[in-house]
Order: C-alpha cells, then sequence, then structure tokens
C-alpha cells in the first residue's frame, strides 16, 4: 500500500487533470438532449444549393403533397361508381301513399299517372352524402350480373317538377307546383335502390391502388449539385431525406452508443487543447487552478448553450459564446484564447442542430472578440466588442441569405433580435471577471490597472514614508515595463510588480539608503548580523502589507522574488572582513526567496539591482554602465536566480543591450569622442 501511494503521489496533478476531463465530459453529454441527432439541411427553397454535390444515402420514396393527394382523391371519389339494385314493390308502396293522401279525385288520378310514368323510367335513390352524381357511372345489379348505365337515363326527386309539367298536371308558374311535388316526393319510394356497403367496398379497392409517390430516388442517385436553384420539388425532396433519415435513425439508434461516442470526440477535443498548452504554454498546465478554470468555463457555456436547446433550440445562435474568448483573453493571452474557443465550439457542434452554421458563426464571431479589443482593461471595451459580435453574426446572416437567395426577401427580423439578446448577454462576461478572479485567485488585466494608480492606498503609504524608496520602485517600474514589452510578455504586470516590490521598506524606511536625508545611517549602531535582519526584513513586511491591501498573489510573488536567494552582499562582506576564519550564518544574510519563475519576475529582479547600482556611479561612462550591467546579470547567472524562470540565452542578450541603453539615456551620458590634434591638422 505504501510502494502504491509512493508511485500515485508524483502523479497527483495528472491524475487529476484526467479526472476532471472526465467529469467534464460527462456532465457536458448528460446535459442535452439524448435524442438522436439526424442529418440536416440548411436550405432555403428559391435559393442556392451551397453545400457540395448531394447524393443520396438510400432509396427512398418522395410523397406528393397533401393538396395534390387530396385533389386526386376528390378525382377519384367523383369518377367512382355507384352500385344500386331494383325494388319491384316500389311502385305499389308509392301508390299506397297516393291513395291515402287528401287529395281530390282529379288530382289523385294525375299524382297516380305521374308516379307510374316515373316507375316506368326507374325512380333513382341519390345518395344524401354524394351530392350531384351526374358524373358518376351507375351499376345496376340484378343478382350477380350489373350493367352499367348513367344517371340521367333515370327520374330522381331533382326531376318531379319536370315529370309534373310534363304530363300536365301543372305549369311553371304555377302556385300548387309546390305542393304538387312536395307530395310526390313524400309520397314515392325508390325503386332503384342505392347500395352503400358495395359501392364504400368498390371505392376502397380503388383508392388502394391510388400511387401516393411523386417520385422515386435510388441510392447513389445525384439529389442536387453545388451551385444549382432550389426549386419547391428539390425542396421537397431534401425534407422527405430528413425525415427518412431521422425514421432510420430511429429504429437503429441507441443511446449508450450515442453516449460513447459523443464522449470520444469530447475527450479527442481536450486531448488536443492539453497538447496545444503542454507545447505553448506548459505553465497553465501546472496550475490546477487554471485548468479547473477553464473547465469550469466550458461546462458554464455548455450549460447556457444545452439549455436553449431544451427550451428555445432555434435561438440557439442567442448563446453567448463569445464569453469563452473574452474570459480566456482577460485572464491569459489571445492565443490560449482563441484555441479554448475552438475546443468548446468543436465540442458543443457535435451536440446541436446544424453543426456547420454554429461552428461558422461561432469562429468568425471568436476571432473578432480577439481581434477587434487589443485588452479588455477597461468596461467600456466590454460593449465595444458586444457591438462587434452583434454587428459579425448580423453580417454573416445577411450574407448567406444573399449567397442562397440572391434577394433579401426571406430576411427575418427575429435573427437580428436573436443576435442582440447574444450581445447583451456577453456583457455578463464583466461580472464574471470578478466572481472567478476572487473564485481562482487568477490576476486580471483590470485589476492590475486598478492597483497600478500611485493613488492607492499602499502605494500612497510608501510615497509618504519612504519617498526615496518610491521614486526607486517607479523608475524601476518605467525601465522593467519597457524591457518586458521588448523581450516578451506581461508589460503590465512587471509594472504593477515593480511599483510594490519595495512596499515592505515602508516599515522600516531609514534602514535603506535611498530614504536618509541627514546623512544619518541607523546601521553604524548595529552589529551586521542584526543590519542584515533588518534589510532582509523588508520582503517578509512587504508579504505581510500584501495581504494587508489585499494585493493579487501574481503581485505579491514580486515581493517574495525580486531578491530572489541572494545575500545581503554589503553586510555579508563586512562580516567576512571582520571574521576571516570563521563561516557565518547563511540564513542570517539570505533573503528567503524564492527565486524568479516568471519573465516578469526576473526582469523586476535585474531592473531593480541596476537601477540602485546606478545611483552609486558617480559620473558614469558608456563603459562603466555596460560593465555594472553585464557584472549585475552575470551575478544573478552565477548565483542560479535565473534557473527557474522561462528566460533564453537570445533573452540575455536582448537586456543587457536594452538595459545600458536605457541607462545611459537615464543619466544622459555621452558618448567621449576623440578630439582632433591641432599639430596635425
Amino acid at each position: 500500500m505504501r510502494k502504491l501511494l509512493h508511485n500515485i503521489v508524483p502523479h497527483l496533478s495528472s491524475i487529476y487533470k484526467i479526472v476532471a476531463m472526465l467529469v467534464t465530459v460527462s456532465i457536458i453529454i448528460l446535459m442535452f438532449p439524448s435524442g438522436n441527432q439526424s442529418i440536416h439541411y440548411t436550405y432555403t427553397t428559391g435559393g442556392f444549393w451551397t453545400s457540395d454535390d448531394l447524393f443520396a444515402p438510400f432509396s427512398f420514396v418522395i410523397p406528393k403533397d397533401e393538396d395534390e393527394m387530396k385533389r386526386e382523391e376528390a378525382a377519384l371519389r367523383q369518377e367512382s361508381m355507384l352500385f344500386y339494385t331494383i325494388d319491384s314493390t316500389a311502385e305499389a308502396i308509392a301508390m299506397t301513399h297516393i291513395d291515402s293522401a287528401k287529395l281530390s279525385w282529379q288530382d289523385r288520378r294525375m299524382a297516380r299517372l305521374v308516379a307510374h310514368n316515373i316507375y316506368r323510367q326507374g325512380y333513382l335513390e341519390v345518395p344524401s352524402d354524394m351530392g350531384d352524381i351526374e358524373g358518376h357511372t351507375l351499376v345496376l345489379l340484378d343478382g350477380n350480373i350489373g350493367s352499367e348505365h348513367l344517371a340521367s337515363e333515370y327520374a330522381t326527386p331533382d326531376k318531379i317538377e319536370e315529370e309534373i309539367i310534363h304530363y300536365g298536371w301543372g305549369s311553371a308558374d304555377d302556385g300548387m307546383m309546390e305542393q304538387r311535388a312536395s307530395l310526390l316526393r313524400q309520397c314515392l319510394v325508390p325503386s332503384i335502390h342505392y347500395e352503400a356497403a358495395r359501392t364504400q367496398l368498390e371505392l376502397d379497392s380503388r383508392l388502394s391502388q391510388l400511387n401516393y409517390a411523386s417520385n422515386m430516388i435510388q441510392q447513389g442517385e445525384l439529389i442536387i449539385a453545388k451551385g444549382d436553384y432550389i426549386d419547391k420539388a428539390k425542396a421537397e425532396t431534401l425534407r422527405t431525406l430528413e425525415e427518412q433519415s431521422r425514421s432510420r435513425d430511429a429504429e437503429n439508434y441507441n443511446i449508450l452508443n450515442h453516449w460513447i461516442g459523443l464522449a470520444i470526440l469530447c475527450i479527442l477535443a481536450f486531448v488536443a487543447l492539453y497538447m496545444f498548452l503542454h507545447i505553448t504554454r506548459h505553465p497553465i498546465l501546472e496550475d490546477n487552478r487554471k485548468v479547473t478554470f477553464v473547465f469550469i468555463i466550458i461546462l458554464m457555456m455548455s450549460a447556457i448553450v444545452a439549455l436553449f436547446l431544451w427550451f428555445a433550440p432555434d435561438w440557439i445562435l442567442a448563446a453567448p459564446m463569445c464569453i469563452i474568448p473574452i474570459l480566456m483573453r482577460v485572464f491569459f493571452d489571445r492565443r490560449v484564447a482563441l484555441y479554448i474557443h475552438l475546443t468548446a465550439v468543436i465540442i458543443l457542434a457535435n451536440l446541436v442542430p446544424n453543426s456547420y452554421e454554429f461552428i461558422f458563426y461561432q469562429i468568425i464571431a471568436g476571432i473578432m472578440a480577439l481581434v477587434s479589443v487589443r485588452n479588455y482593461d477597461r468596461s467600456s471595451r466590454f460593449l465595444t466588442v458586444s457591438l462587434i459580435i452583434f454587428a459579425t453574426y448580423s453580417i454573416i446572416y445577411t450574407a448567406g441569405v444573399l449567397m442562397q437567395d440572391t434577394h433579401l426577401a426571406n430576411i427575418t427580423g427575429q435573427r437580428y433580435l436573436m443576435f442582440g439578446v447574444n450581445g447583451v448577454l456577453l456583457l455578463l462576461s464583466l461580472p464574471l471577471i470578478f466572481v472567478f478572479e476572487k473564485m481562482f485567485g487568477i490576476t486580471t488585466a483590470m485589476t492590475l490597472m486598478e492597483i497600478s494608480s500611485t493613488n492607492t492606498p499602499a502605494l500612497r503609504e510608501l510615497s509618504r514614508r519612504a519617498p526615496g524608496t518610491f521614486q526607486h520602485s517607479m523608475q524601476v517600474a518605467n525601465i522593467a515595463e519597457d524591457l518586458v514589452n521588448e523581450i516578451g510578455g506581461n508589460s503590465l504586470l512587471a509594472r504593477v510588480g515593480a511599483l510594490y516590490h519595495d512596499i515592505g521598506k515602508t516599515e522600516a524606511p531609514l534602514y535603506f539608503t535611498e530614504n536618509q536625508k541627514s546623512g544619518f545611517n541607523p546601521h553604524d549602531n548595529l552589529d551586521y548580523e542584526e543590519s542584515a535582519r533588518i534589510i532582509t526584513q523588508h520582503v517578509r513586511d512587504g508579504i505581510a502589507l500584501a495581504k494587508k491591501y489585499h494585493l493579487p498573489a501574481d503581485v505579491t510573488d514580486f515581493i517574495r522574488t525580486h531578491h530572489g536567494t541572494t545575500l545581503t552582499g554589503y553586510f555579508y562582506a563586512k562580516w567576512k572582513q571582520e571574521h576571516p576564519n570563521q563561516e557565518p550564518d547563511m540564513e542570517v544574510f539570505r533573503y528567503a526567496g524564492p527565486a524568479p519563475f516568471s519573465r516578469e519576475t526576473a526582469v523586476v529582479m535585474i531592473v531593480d539591482s541596476v537601477e540602485a547600482a546606478t545611483k552609486s556611479l558617480k559620473d558614469p561612462t558608456r563603459e562603466d554602465i555596460e560593465q555594472m550591467v553585464n557584472n549585475i546579470i552575470d551575478g544573478k547567472i552565477r548565483e542560479k536566480q535565473l534557473n527557474y524562470c522561462n528566460i533564453t540565452y537570445n533573452d540575455i542578450t536582448r537586456i543587457r543591450k536594452f538595459l545600458t541603453e536605457k541607462i545611459m539615456s537615464i543619466y544622459h551620458v555621452r558618448v567621449a569622442y576623440p578630439v582632433a590634434n591641432e599639430k596635425t591638422k
């Protein structure tokens, strides 16, 4: 067990990263709807197909549209055959009804005459749900034998008035015509009887043979070529292909396989991100706080996208994806921000519909968020980038409509409203910065800008109690900022770190020569060990003041490292002179450190030593300054103070040259030109 723990402990950081990645992937997958993501094509009827040639992945039938089907069915019903049978008892029943009616002898005789002639033709029953039956073929059944007829061959209730007039029982303008026709309709019984069941059976047989397909697409057949105009027929073909794909996928869909596939893709994206950071930004990977921060940002944005997908999938582009590059740019650099944004976009594209559209919008908008604003060091920058992102989305959408439709008729205001919501939600990144800064202790440019003012309580107190140290810190800050700009790095962090690196001298300012005005030196009354303790104490006092004034950890690092683990040279040398045969307690004369571990802290250490040493030079020449700079830098290298920061030999060369030129310009050192000898002229 102990051996197992011994093997695990050195790898705890790597284990944490792996576990954090797996947890993040699992949460992302579970947050999104688990339904299958079938193919979906982005197109507009009346536009042009901008994707590659599309071939049928399988054979499928294109159904006729609903209106066409209704028309064909109605036509089939209109032309369907109506089946009838003969009722031989109908005339006798009708005569009985007429005889029982209250009619005069003459009217009864005429009614019987008209009825007899109607039955001689055949009195046809008209189905109430058929309306006009003139276009139908009538099949008159006699046992198992049927004969075809037309409705015009028979008398119907609508023709009774004609029959009355024909047999002279009345005329068209006769006031009794309506009463006589109504009487006959009540008395007459159809002798040609409608067979509804047989008719419906025949109609169903015909309807079953109705072709509901307008076209058949074979597997491998070209559906639409790139640049083709999307007419109504092609749009229907694409819609049918999408529906058929969903149906086929649903039959073979397996949620477990779906999750496993998504997990593999997400892990692959995170592995690519890890490799990028490992090669280019390894310090980020070494800090588990920053790794956790990256995972939480991606999780947060995934949750926002998932909420839109659950409740308003059509508004998916309102999700403020550009919060990721904005936050990453504030806490890290532009390259890291872009790569993390790309990772998030790739992961989420597998979980949202219209993946191509989603990727295109988010990548372009993310790039604009990073290049349109140099630094997010003021609140106004966030409003600016919000407007830029809104404009970017709008331009992409408008260009897409023009590309597909060649006109603006299909533009909808809802899309621009969606982009406006996206822009407003982007402003949430401002309060999120302060939340994450406190949670993870990562210093942002906004905080650095805020505390870089010399009007902060810590710097005001330093200026009041130790004015010489304050001026020294200002000079170091100016030089360090320019030097970091020269060799690369976070120049704002270097400037702020330099401003605060000596705030510990506030506690005992007179023990440092830059604050001694009267010529009195309190070290004259102290032994060298005590003086060394007081000098090294300013680092510990500075750390305590940093906590008091709530300075960020990144700034406190400059206080801890600006002397590294070097010795208080003057007092150590003096002690050695007085005790040549003794070994001192090195811990008394040595700063606690640690040595600088970043470009910025290393630069401040070097500049701090060079600026302080320059004040001891009397009428310095270029050679004096150059030798002093080289001696100080060589001393730091010899004492291994630059072993833990990412400064190269090329950087050291540039630092030597830059500091020499900078110190010369500050102290107005002139180059000594040779004077020509008058005698040689």
